[in-house]
């Protein structure tokens, strides 16, 4: 974090969605289980986890784009899906795959599947007087919902998102295009997220401050007192 002169400078704050303000409220194996049901598979939730985090390694680095993503990133999503599928039901015909998707979609859309980490809601309420607070994440349109689902899209002036922008984290590009779309210097920015690579490491290449969330070690709470609010 900044010193004292620097964060004086600081007029802007990137928020990390999934892991800084919201998590899901089961494993992704629970909730890719409860999609199976909902088409008629009986799927093995552990399975699907390890399946997911393995299948989420396993997709490429993306070169940065002019202009937003075809579709949302509908099909980066569809792909991923289907590593997972071809790992624990790799017989599954393409209809059921096309159904699996299209529920799972929607069902990481809508109220429930998320929950807000506890000190969220008074943290961003103590920051948004002072700060301009926007959402930086690598998630798509479907965003919007969550946060509003979630009681917190008042709080933000601006929601950053991989798809829009063209460039995802941990590419330092899309930290850039965001501070410039906001004509903002780098340095007026503080970027506050949980993943060394995605957010530390990108946001610092890009020359943005960095609050290094590390739970259950802190919380943004502590962002609070690094702030000297």
């Amino acid at each position: 974090m900044a010193g004292s002169n620097e964060e004086k400078s600081i007029e802007a704050i990137f928020f990390d969605a999934v892991g800084t303000l919201f998590r899901l409220t089961r494993t992704v194996g629970d909730h890719y289980a409860y999609v199976g049901r909902e088409i008629g598979l009986d799927l093995d939730a552990p399975a699907l986890d390890r399946a997911f985090h393995a299948a989420w390694q396993q997709m490429p680095q993306r070169a940065a784009i002019d202009g937003p993503r075809e579709d949302d990133d509908r099909g980066w999503w569809r792909e991923l899906v289907d590593l997972v599928l071809d790992q624990v039901v790799p017989s599954l015909s393409e209809l059921d795959r096309d159904n699996f998707f299209e529920v799972a979609y929607e069902h990481f859309a809508e109220a429930g599947v998320w929950e807000l980490y506890p000190e969220v809601p008074e943290v961003l309420k103590e920051l948004q007087p002072r700060f301009q607070l926007t959402v930086m994440s690598n998630f798509d349109g479907r965003l919007r919902f969550v946060l509003r689902h979630l009681g917190i899209s008042r709080f933000f002036a601006n929601i950053f998102i991989s798809s829009e922008l063209g460039a995802d984290k941990p590419d330092p590009e899309i930290f850039r295009r965001a501070v410039k779309l906001l004509n903002l210097h780098a340095r007026q920015v503080l970027h506050v997220g949980d993943d060394s690579q995605r957010d530390w490491a990108a946001a610092t290449a890009a020359g943005l401050h960095v609050f290094q969330l590390k739970r259950p070690k802190n919380s943004l709470r502590d962002l609070l007192t690094s702030l000297k609010l």
